[in-house]
């Protein structure tokens, strides 16, 4: 049974609406099926799509239904204007982060510097870094193989120069010094995964997600690993939880004697990002 794109539209919003899920997923599940971009797909609202083409997209609108997130479906993501394999091995990258990546470039101009990428996922941070300021040196890690083989595939799709090293946290990089270290660990209290989306809880990786009863337990794991590996002055980013800088702040005062720490929100007035200038 063929339908219109309009047709094939409205059904999805209807659908995914009574589920209780975006009913703008449709829109982009439909043109991932199709390979239409946007403005195609709104050109050609009254062509009939192929009856292969239907079968593929209500099978894909149940599948998120049922819980898997959009970007799982489609295999990709956008970050920072480009488009990032991603995976169930993978946090899917969120916007917070990229004013994470844009908060970093804007402090470090264009100075040639090395600089490691702790927890890297699908390799956004790091990547994005790389192609917005090729001067610096690159490195990366994450303690999942698994995560680090998409990071990889994302670097060499989109031409970016990065060492990928496999360790858990700064273990990996003992002996070395990084001018700066820049992160987005997990964060999330373990009590909030009751009240979290099955979205999210049942798909994304726990390992990236969840950090102790407080979410903390990364940040004071870096306090303690950070002297080891930061150059005699250099510059810490992090992405935190809403609520969290204060915490974060204070960990950084705790840990080191000459340091400058600013809390920054995100676009919606949270605070989202924690930066300390370290002398060593």
């Amino acid at each position: 049974m063929s339908k219109k794109v309009y047709e094939a539209l409205q059904w999805a919003s209807s659908f995914l609406k009574k589920a209780n899920r975006d009913d703008n997923a449709g829109e982009l599940l439909l043109r991932h099926i199709t390979g239409m971009s946007r403005a195609q797909l709104f050109a050609n609202m009254r062509e009939c799509l192929s009856p292969p083409e239907v079968c593929r997209f209500e099978a894909a609108v149940h599948e998120h239904v049922k819980g898997t997130p959009v970007q799982y479906i489609i295999g990709s993501e956008e970050f920072y204007g480009r488009e990032f394999i991603v995976n169930e091995e993978v946090l899917i990258p969120r916007p917070e982060t990229e004013e994470l990546v844009y908060e970093t470039l804007k402090r470090i101009d264009k100075r040639e510097l090395k600089v490691v990428d702790i927890g890297t996922g699908s390799g956004a941070i790091a990547i994005t870094l790389k192609l917005e300021q090729p001067s610096l040196q690159v490195h990366a890690s994450d303690i999942a193989q698994e995560s680090l083989k998409v990071a990889e595939e994302n670097a060499r799709q989109l031409g970016a120069e990065i060492e990928f090293v496999q360790g858990d946290l700064l273990q990996p990089f003992r002996g070395q010094r990084f001018d700066v270290v820049i992160s987005n660990p997990p964060y999330i209290p373990v009590s909030d995964m009751e009240t979290m989306s099955e979205v999210v809880t049942e798909h994304e990786p726990h390992r990236a997600l969840f950090a102790g009863e407080d979410g903390l337990d990364f940040y004071r794991r870096f306090m303690v690993e950070l002297p080891e590996v930061i150059a005699p002055t250099a510059m810490v980013g992090f992405e935190i939880g809403a609520g969290q800088g204060e915490a974060v702040a204070d960990l950084f005062k705790k840990a080191f004697v000459n340091v400058k720490v600013e809390v920054l929100n995100d676009i919606n007035g949270k605070d989202r990002m924690v930066f300390a200038e370290i002398i060593q």
